[in-house]
């Protein structure tokens, strides 16, 4: 079931009258639990008794670390001594973090499993696991590495002291709740918690912000990161044809379509949430507009940086015992990131990129501090033109790897982004066959794409001015109609749904 389609609307207003018709709050988990089991079943429904399986045994885990008290003899009575209730408290302890380590080894293990046991069996017998004649196939279920994620993060979370929960159905409710199942945005099981048990039906303002979202999305991924996408998949499918200022332009391209594609997924997720009541959180705030690779991870994908930085940074040590333990800490962090982006080697690359900048701006931060007037020349409009650009080329250059992440094909991309000049062919099948344009018009129709871009971060985040919600609600049917006459036909699939 496609978010951009007739099929999920209906979807979304059937579950949504039911939703609010019932007042039993039982009753309300389980058409969501219900609706949302429906929803993966119509796009992978063989792995429905898994994520089943896995969400109670995440509960049971969650209620055994969760149990802090210790048991048979060590119940806790006046009767036992201050030395006695230390030890108990410290057996107890190592019990709870033999049950932590089970718990996020399973979670972890079940993940490289199924993204990384085809590129092992092909790497050690030379032949694909996948492939036609294969009588096992193992493909990943659709949202395996976010669902693995937030059973982390709980079981870590509940470890630190966070409140266990005893109510199965809403656990299940929390972990497959279909706006948020397959690419996220990734969300703690106690910020939702507290929505899901007293839900409010939503104000006319909710109401219209939610198919603000819903719309807004559509447009993002129905008529710019899909059209875009038809060029970068025309330009990265003919690599040998295209020339250096093709490979830019689809490099572009590329990084725009990737954000309008996930972020428009986001905010639709965001928008049917807040039909039900719940608020999600915020996944990207204009990350292309970040003037350091380190604010481009408070920006972008900001659950995931959320997620590393709580539950990976932090327990490495973050930024706690000197200068190099934090740069190495950051790669290590950003590697993680990369291999858990897929099995390729181009997605190593890309972590290991993402990792070294992130070591190269901490180390530009401390002589900066050293010395006054780099300080200063950061912080006047060119430093600030010049630290925006390094950034932005650093964060799309690395996007190639992204996109392509068979080495010998990026490694073609990065070699040829000077003086290589396009074939013929690709000019006329391309540009004048496929777009109906040239390339200086595509060049200019991206920085029209830009320049509006710029102007609605400039209105939003530095003149903190948005449309209200009446002018929201005359604006969601044009958008969609827009999206219907406007959008390409057979939809790209969402990209980060191979993640």
């Amino acid at each position: 079931m496609n978010f951009i389609s007739i099929f999920y609307g209906l979807f979304l207003l059937s579950v949504l009258g039911i939703y609010w018709s019932v007042t039993n709050q039982k009753l309300r988990l389980w058409t969501l639990l219900i609706a949302s089991l429906v929803f993966y079943g119509s796009l992978n429904i063989q792995y429905i008794p898994l994520f089943l399986v896995l969400t109670f045994i995440n509960f049971r885990l969650g209620l055994e670390i969760g149990n802090n008290t210790a048991h048979g003899k060590y119940t806790v009575n006046w009767q036992l001594s201050n030395e006695e209730w230390q030890f108990a408290q410290a057996d107890w302890n190592r019990r709870r973090l033999k049950l932590l380590w089970l718990g996020v080894s399973l979670n972890v293990l079940l993940l490289l499993g199924f993204k990384y046991l085809p590129t092992i069996f092909q790497y050690v017998f030379n032949r694909e696991i996948n492939s036609p004649d294969s009588a096992f196939k193992l493909i990943a279920p659709l949202g395996i590495s976010f669902f693995t994620f937030e059973c982390i993060a709980y079981l870590v979370d509940v470890y630190r002291g966070a409140p266990a929960t005893k109510q199965l159905l809403k656990f299940a409710t929390y972990k497959l709740f279909f706006a948020k199942l397959i690419s996220g945005p990734i969300t703690r099981y106690h910020s939702l918690s507290s929505q899901l048990h007293k839900p409010k039906f939503p104000s006319a303002e909710r109401v219209t912000e939610g198919l603000w979202l819903i719309s807004r999305g559509a447009v993002k991924k129905g008529i710019l990161a899909d059209n875009l996408g038809i060029f970068v998949d025309l330009c990265f499918g003919n690599l040998q044809r295209a020339g250096s200022a093709d490979l830019w332009l689809a490099t572009f391209a590329y990084g725009l379509q990737l954000y309008l594609d996930f972020s428009g997924y986001v905010d639709i997720a965001r928008g049917s949430a807040l039909l039900f009541g719940l608020l999600l959180p915020e996944n990207f705030n204009f990350p292309y507009f970040s003037t350091s690779i380190a604010e481009f991870w408070r920006r972008w994908h900001i659950t995931l940086g959320d997620w590393l930085r709580n539950y990976l940074y932090f327990p490495l040590g973050g930024s706690r015992q000197g200068l190099t333990r934090t740069c190495w800490n950051l790669f290590i962090v950003m590697l993680i990131a990369g291999i858990w982006h897929g099995s390729a080697w181009g997605f190593v690359v890309w972590g290991i990129y993402h990792g070294l900048a992130l070591g190269i701006h901490r180390l530009t931060d401390e002589i900066s501090d050293r010395f006054e007037n780099l300080a200063h020349f950061w912080q006047n409009p060119l430093g600030i033109v010049v630290a925006w650009f390094l950034t932005q080329l650093m964060v799309f250059t690395s996007w190639i790897w992204f996109r392509l992440p068979n080495l010998q094909d990026s490694s073609w991309v990065i070699q040829h982004l000077w003086g290589h000049s396009a074939d013929a062919q690709f000019v006329q099948k391309v540009y004048i066959e496929s777009l109906n344009m040239s390339q200086y018009q595509l060049a200019a129709l991206l920085g029209i794409l830009a320049g509006f871009m710029s102007i609605i971060y400039a209105f939003y985040s530095r003149l903190k001015l948005e449309f209200n919600w009446p002018v929201k609600l005359v604006f969601v049917p044009l958008c969609l109609y827009a999206v219907w006459l406007l959008a390409p036909e057979g939809s790209l699939p969402y990209i980060y749904f191979d993640f």
